[in-house]
């Protein structure tokens, strides 16, 4: 990645269009890509917004916003079946309640995903419209370093349109095994699962990163037999460690079949179920099979050569911190990028691309400032440097770490897994890295994020007011370990 200190200067290549204002193009209407023309639309240039798969982008119709929903039914099973020890019982029998007991609707779920998936991609057309932006219909792609293309969905150009500044935010697809072409119906991508009418017997998840964790997660706690094929020694690879290890004594107390150390190598249908057969020549039988492993940038056919734009071995196209291609003017940003797979880091890198292009003050990406969560039960939350960095020397700091079996709160709510870990640096106790492994950890780790951001001291953590009871008061008491510690 280019420092932006040594890249490019700034060059907006302000052309006199109408108004004499800029043109902004912006291929690709996710996070990144709507974000970016929101931006550029405050900034009063003229801003042309195109997309092919709907407004909002992969995040919002097949992506976060659907899988979220689906987690979201899953954790209120999750919950019932964790409140016998909250004096909950089952109102005709006394028997304590179970998620098992539940029945679950799918295609009652999976609508309610879709209509909100639909709903969010309408609010933000929305939004785009009221400030100015014309979105269009349609694929773009580059016709030299100024030049985008309409295409239809034919393929075949219906328009030019000349630009001072592009954005490329034309993010990724799933990844698929040749050797297990999904079909929409037994062996799905992660995009396919929301068309289910009904909920997967056994569903079998190839990939143990993020996706497969979260879909494993969701679909045993719906009542789904489920196995996971992780082809590493943990699930989650690259993850905190003790965080991972939570997950893993989850999964296996909820029933989660983990398969380490296990590759799949095909996928095949029978009559009424599927097969997975591992590298080692075992099988697996199953009633569905996700495979998720992993995204391909949509970048093959964006035209990126035309205009002389770099891209890395993977196809993702090269950017510095403010979101700048190898050619001048053209921005990019989101998973096309291979920065960081994740909704707020595309918007961010919009957001910075524009401010850069049209002449504004701007900061930086710092990826040791970008928080993320993985939904699975419990949620996992990180931000800044990890405790691998510290023990392999690459970073000096403190690890601190207190349970949350500790917190009269999650006493109360019945909550006994999880943690909380906040790294300092020696001496000036300066937040650097933090892990929140708890129910809602996506929420709870923003006070660590903007200790992390704005340099706080864990004196400064440990001596804010925080609630009692409340999660919160963890994320204090944790700190307050390192002010009450002798200095070594």
């Amino acid at each position: 990645m280019t420092d932006p200190s040594t890249a490019l200067p700034s060059d907006p290549r302000r052309l006199t269009h109408a108004e004499g204002r800029a043109r902004v193009v912006i291929i690709g209407g996710g996070p990144g890509g709507y974000e970016a023309a929101l931006t550029a639309a405050r900034h009063g240039a003229e801003t042309v917004l195109i997309e092919d798969r709907g407004i909002g982008g992969a995040a919002v119709i097949t992506d976060v916003v659907p899988s979220k929903t689906l987690i979201a039914t899953a954790d209120v099973l999750d919950q019932v079946g964790g409140s016998q020890q909250l004096g909950i019982r089952d109102a005709d029998n006394g028997a304590a309640p179970t998620a098992h007991s539940l029945n679950v609707d799918l295609a009652a779920v999976n609508r309610r995903v879709r209509e909100l998936a639909t709903a969010q991609s309408a609010d933000v057309r929305s939004s785009l419209a009221a400030s100015g932006v014309q979105v269009i219909d349609g694929r773009g792609r580059l016709d030299g370093p100024d030049r985008v293309e309409v295409l239809d969905t034919a393929g075949e150009r219906v328009r030019t349109l000349e630009a001072d500044v592009i954005l490329l935010a034309v993010g990724a697809r799933p990844r698929e095994l040749e050797t297990a072409p999904c079909d929409g119906e037994r062996i799905l991508n992660w995009t396919q699962l929301y068309e289910l009418e009904h909920l997967p017997e056994h569903l079998i998840v190839v990939g143990s990163g993020v996706t497969g964790a979260e879909f494993a997660s969701a679909y045993r706690a719906l009542g789904s037999e489920v196995t996971l094929v992780s082809s590493r020694e943990k699930v989650l690879p690259g993850t905190d460690a003790e965080a991972a290890d939570v997950l893993e004594e989850a999964f296996a107390r909820r029933g989660v079949t983990v398969r380490s150390r296990s590759r799949a190598e095909t996928a095949r249908r029978t009559e009424n179920a599927v097969v997975v057969t591992l590298t080692t020549g075992e099988e697996i039988v199953g009633s569905h099979v996700l495979v998720a492993i992993g995204g391909i940038p949509w970048t093959a056919d964006l035209g990126l050569w035309t205009a002389g734009v770099r891209t890395k071995d993977s196809g993702h196209i090269e950017t510095d911190r403010v979101s700048r291609t190898s050619v001048r003017g053209i921005y990019a940003a989101g998973d096309c990028t291979g920065v960081y797979p994740l909704a707020s880091v595309a918007a961010m890198q919009g957001r910075i691309a524009m401010h850069h292009a049209l002449g504004d003050a701007v900061s930086p990406l710092i990826s040791a400032q970008v928080s993320s969560a993985i939904f699975t039960s419990p949620e996992i939350a990180v931000v800044g440097v990890s405790e691998q960095d510290v023990r392999d020397g690459e970073v000096s700091g403190e690890v601190l770490v207190l349970g949350l079996d500790t917190n009269p709160r999650a006493k109360m709510q019945g909550l006994t897994e999880g943690f909380v870990k906040l790294i300092v640096r020696p001496g000036s106790h300066t937040v650097i890295g933090a892990v929140v492994v708890a129910p809602r950890a996506s929420e709870l780790i923003l006070p660590f994020t903007l200790a992390v951001a704005h340099r706080l001291t864990a004196e400064q953590v440990a001596g804010t007011f925080t609630i009692y009871p409340s999660l919160t008061g963890s994320l204090a008491e944790v700190a307050r370990q390192r002010v009450l510690a002798p200095e070594a």
